[in-house]
């Protein structure tokens, strides 16, 4: 049960840090490691099992927004909000956060050189991705100052998720990480009103964890809390396409102790058909479609609603899951269950591509000899799915699609039967809503006052509102990151200050992260070997190959922290595929490049270290 905890009452805490981060995504890797850098000792806690912390950072695209004028950007920003109200220093310290992201890579981050998106020429497949972010609104004043930041050229592999993460790393001395360990109740003082410190579900026990100077909140959203999604956002359900750590705890935990809300409206997502991924049951995270699938909105095919009418444009290009509304740009209504209607002639088509982008496609497609029998399998109207059918196949014989203008050109009118319908749900890449915070990144309270030693970044309670530019999170994420663990680093004199001390019988552990693992700790056997890559999106993959007479026999994985879902799909079948064609140089899985990738390399590293002798002695 949830209930605040009253420091005044607190007599024993079991651990005594300066700062506590909670959250281990880029804001809260940010927190910490600029908390440290200010002399604090740090506290990193996480809902999320190793290999697994990193929350939207782990999964996004890499790419950091970033604008070169104040005064354009900030004009640029202000028709992204539109109607909706913003603090203007809120404002201005995010937009000059914003103009100063390619010497915050190389100042902070270590990278010498920080490539521009809009200056540096991409390989096709990230053109192809990119060019519609930057700028995403071309038609606002000032779109001509946005560019992207990345770490290398390169996108969707975790580079900055692993450069962040290893500017935390390298300060073990002064930052502490606990994994598996989430937090459950801010402690605050009933009398002065300040956060002392936070009670955490440490190994199964709770324990109350005491903060000197600050609580940073960076845990990211409630994409996982279907209660919260229909009660803050007001739609049946979404599908997430992101972690599945981000469940809303920080929505309870600061309304525990009186912060104000905002932005609870505000989400943003991505995929085919304006903002799209697959209904399946059988997969807790919707597929991220990527690449072009332009069989989805090119031919005898359209969305329909739950009664069976159509209700977005099939061929417009939405705008991280937004669509154009009578003016702006909004996320369109969500309905419980939307499906792709399609004919006979469509299912050719989509059939004849081969390898689709969504293995599944074909599995959960439904099918039915009539429009009428169609309906009621996916439980539509069949009098509105026959209806729709005929207005789109007029539609097409004039080339003008009167209801939603979808281009004309697009459209082929339905043939004869069978017919089909496959699953849809809308996409859900993170949630804005939060706790409301300052330009010095202070939890606010119900009038707009700070919370005294509160701090948040991040998504928790973003700046974001109304319409979106992409990476415009990640920018916050190390703005406010570092804003917020700075300030909470600041000593305070308004608490008792207590020395690092453990009065607990609770084994507390140590930092979770994993040392580097020493290849020495494995064992092998005649004609196997060991290797290693360090580009998993979960850090280290080690496997052991049976190498023998020029063959690959076997290849285990012995090491890795990759995705739970298409991650794991890597590490389960490409060992199976690289024995079979003798070969590491596999077909990557669909949607785990950066996983593959990384199989691949540590793969290559054993065979390498199987052939060396014989080249050596060759020599």
């Amino acid at each position: 049960m949830n209930q605040t905890i009253d420091t005044n009452k607190q007599s024993n805490w079991a651990a005594t840090y300066d700062v506590i981060v909670i959250g281990f995504g880029a804001a809260g890797a940010t927190a910490a490691r600029f908390a440290a850098d200010n002399g604090a000792k740090v506290l990193l806690t996480d809902a999320a099992p190793e290999g697994h912390e990193g929350g939207n950072t782990r999964y996004a695209g890499q790419v950091v927004l970033t604008g070169y004028d104040f005064d354009k950007m900030k004009q640029y920003f202000k028709q992204l909000f539109g109607p909706i109200k913003i603090d203007e220093k809120m404002l201005d310290t995010y937009v000059h956060g914003l103009t100063t992201i390619p010497d915050y890579f190389k100042r902070y981050l270590e990278i010498k050189n920080p490539v521009s998106y809009n200056k540096v020429h991409r390989d096709p497949d990230f053109e192809a991705f990119a060019n519609g972010l930057s700028p995403e609104y071309p038609e606002f004043e000032g779109s001509e100052t946005v560019d992207l930041t990345t770490v290398h050229d390169g996108y969707f592999d975790a580079s900055l998720w692993k450069t962040l993460r290893g500017q935390v790393t390298k300060r073990e001395n002064q930052i502490d990480v606990w994994l598996a360990s989430p937090a459950k109740h801010l402690i605050q003082s009933h009398e002065t009103g300040v956060v002392e410190g936070v009670q955490i579900q440490r190994h199964d026990q709770l324990v109350d964890i005491k903060a000197n100077n600050g609580v940073v909140m960076a845990m990211g959203g409630f994409e996982n809390n279907n209660d919260d999604i229909q009660n803050f956002i007001g739609v049946p359900k979404l599908k997430v396409i992101g972690t599945l750590y981000n469940k809303g705890d920080g929505l309870k935990m600061a309304q525990e102790v009186g912060a104000k809300l905002w932005h609870m409206k505000s989400f943003e997502g991505f995929g085919f058909n304006t903002g799209f991924t697959f209904e399946n049951t059988a997969e807790a995270r919707g597929k991220f479609i990527l690449s072009p699938w332009p069989d989805l909105s090119n031919g005898s095919i359209f969305v329909a609603a739950d009664d069976g009418s159509r209700y977005v444009r099939e061929d417009e290009n939405g705008r991280h899951g937004h669509a154009f509304e009578h003016g702006s740009w909004k996320n369109p209504t969500v309905y419980s269950h939307p499906h792709l209607i399609f004919d006979r002639e469509q299912y050719r088509q989509i059939k004849s591509r081969g390898k689709l982008p969504y293995d599944d496609f074909f599995k959960i497609t439904v099918k039915a000899n009539t429009i009428e029998e169609l309906a009621r399998k996916i439980k539509a109207n069949p009098k509105t799915l026959v209806q729709t059918v005929e207005r789109f196949n007029v539609f097409s014989e004039n080339g003008e699609d009167l209801t939603l203008n979808r281009s004309g050109d697009t459209m082929r009118a339905f043939g004869d039967g069978p017919y089909y319908a496959t699953p849809l749900a809308t996409a859900m890449l993170n949630t804005q809503g939060g706790a409301k915070r300052n330009e010095q990144a202070q939890v606010l309270d119900a009038f707009d006052q700070p919370i005294p030693h509160l701090y948040s970044a991040g998504e928790f309670g973003g700046i974001n509102a109304n319409q979106y530019n992409g990476g415009g999170n990640l920018a916050e994420c190390l703005i406010f990151g570092k804003i917020a663990g700075e300030n909470a680093a600041t000593v305070k004199h308004d608490i008792e200050v207590t020395p690092e001390s453990t009065s607990t019988t609770v084994d507390l552990g140590g930092n979770d992260l994993s040392s580097d693992q020493a290849l020495s700790n494995y064992s092998v056997g005649k004609d196997q070997y060991l290797g290693v890559s360090d580009a998993g999106i979960g850090g280290r993959v080690i496997v052991r190959v049976t190498y023998r007479d020029d063959q690959l026999k076997n290849v285990e994985v012995l090491e890795e922290s990759e995705s739970e879902d298409v991650g794991q799909k890597a590490m389960t079948e490409l060992p199976k595929e690289m024995v079979t064609q003798n070969t590491y140089d596999v077909d990557a899985v669909s949607g785990a490049s950066s996983s593959s990738r990384a199989l691949k390399s540590a793969v290559r590293n054993a065979i390498q270290k199987a052939t060396q002798p014989a080249k050596n002695s060759a020599d």
